[in-house]
């Protein structure tokens, strides 16, 4: 597996979403790409109904139609955050399946670029077991591996980066590639 990040498929998207299993990062990622950006940054965990909150917390893994609903909340205000600052919106969401990608991307009415935390189980396993989550039990991230489709960069508007790279890299190598934003008025 090489460790360099991906080129992204080049769509131009104003709607970023950081994504990848529990524990890659993607709200510490995410929030420094939105600083990055000045940019609203949106946390997918926010937008979860009560219901799925309590699921997890109970150890009970989330099925589809538990999911889509959350991914229609995330996606409409990602768009409308877009739209509100006539520029670019960031937000975390582990958008697992390539169905929710593709999901998400079309309730935008937009193209999305989602930036993908690649890590190993044994590397996102010791950063779970480091940290408190609210709702999210270690016991949970087998089967948030074995719902991940990893996302192709030939076929998917996605760029992929190793977990294992300190924030600012990652933000510096996903900011880097977005020079299309920069005829955005905020990022300038």
């Amino acid at each position: 597996m090489s460790m360099a990040p991906s080129p992204q498929l080049s769509e131009p998207a104003r709607i970023i979403i950081v994504m990848g299993v529990s524990s890659s990062g993607k709200s510490t990622v995410g929030a420094a790409l939105g600083r990055a950006l000045h940019a609203p940054f949106l946390d997918g965990d926010k937008y979860h109904p009560e219901a799925n909150v309590e699921k997890m917390r109970a150890g009970i893994p989330l099925t589809d139609e538990d999911r889509w609903p959350w991914l229609e909340a995330l996606a409409a205000a990602l768009k409308e955050a877009a739209e509100k600052k006539k520029g670019v919106a960031v937000g975390a969401c582990s958008a697992l399946k390539r169905a929710y990608r593709d999901f998400i991307t079309e309730k935008a009415g937009e193209p999305v670029l989602f930036v993908y935390l690649d890590g190993s189980r044994e590397v996102i396993g010791e950063r779970m077991a480091k940290r408190s989550h609210e709702y999210m039990p270690t016991s949970l991230l087998d089967s948030q591996f074995a719902t991940l489709e990893v996302p192709d960069p030939a076929v998917e508007n996605v760029m992929v980066v190793p977990v294992t790279d300190p924030v600012n890299r990652i933000v510096t190598t996903v900011t880097g590639s977005l020079g299309h934003l920069k005829s955005f008025k905020r990022w300038q």
